[in-house]
């Protein structure tokens, strides 16, 4: 059964509490809602949530839409600022909007698309879904890791998904920045670009970690 958006705001940041945060349950104050209010009462009667004072708790049928939520904001995210070019500042209040017009199919959809990213332009992971468990691959991918690309394939530097400081610090010295042109032109015995007018060579682990937007048609 569907909830309402402002339910499914509640649940979201409930999600990011108990499953990032590792909180059991939740402060109604921490959440700025009432005991009483519209969204509460809802959830309650949907079975998402159950209330113990004045601390909120997930049950198992709203970790399920909470994770369904986080996963469809970052996705939402992932999207406005790789496909369609959305500025830093802008990209959160966005996603807030999109995220309840992605329903369940649409979102793996765009994941495939995206080419199943891990991390939001955030750094904050993204729940995997069904279409990244079974790795399907059908449709043409727009954004893509380095290592994916086919000899010959040209694109942008669209972001990095990569927690080690060092290693970071390595591609950048390169020269290597979001929004650079970049053109595979060999991947193997290592993985050789074309970045403007330099050439580079790394490492497969290296070139996991550096996501393209493909041209189209290259």
């Amino acid at each position: 059964m569907k909830i309402s958006n402002d339910a499914e705001e509640i649940i979201e940041k409930m999600w990011r509490f108990t499953e990032e945060k590792g909180m059991v349950s939740v402060p109604l104050d921490t959440l700025g809602v009432e005991k009483k209010s519209p969204e509460i009462l809802e959830l309650i009667e949907k079975k998402n949530i159950t209330l113990q004072g004045n601390n909120i708790i997930l049950s198992q049928k709203g970790i399920e839409n909470g994770r369904n939520v986080v996963r469809r904001h970052r996705l939402a995210e992932r999207l406005l600022a790789d496909v369609l070019d959305t500025k830093d500042r802008y990209i959160h209040n966005a996603a807030c909007e999109f995220e309840h017009v992605l329903h369940r199919g649409i979102d793996d959809k765009i994941c495939t698309l995206l080419g199943h990213p891990k991390t939001c332009p955030h750094g904050r992971n993204i729940p995997e879904g069904e279409c990244c468990r079974k790795a399907k691959d059908r449709i043409e991918r727009v954004v893509a890791p380095l290592s994916a690309l086919s000899n010959g394939q040209q694109g942008k530097v669209a972001y990095f998904d990569i927690k080690d400081e060092e290693r970071l610090q390595k591609i950048m010295s390169m020269g290597v920045l979001p929004s650079m042109p970049i053109g595979l032109v060999q991947s193997y015995p290592s993985y050789v670009f074309d970045l403007e007018h330099t050439r580079y060579a790394v490492d497969r682990e290296m070139a996991d970690c550096i996501y393209v937007k493909i041209e189209s048609g290259s």
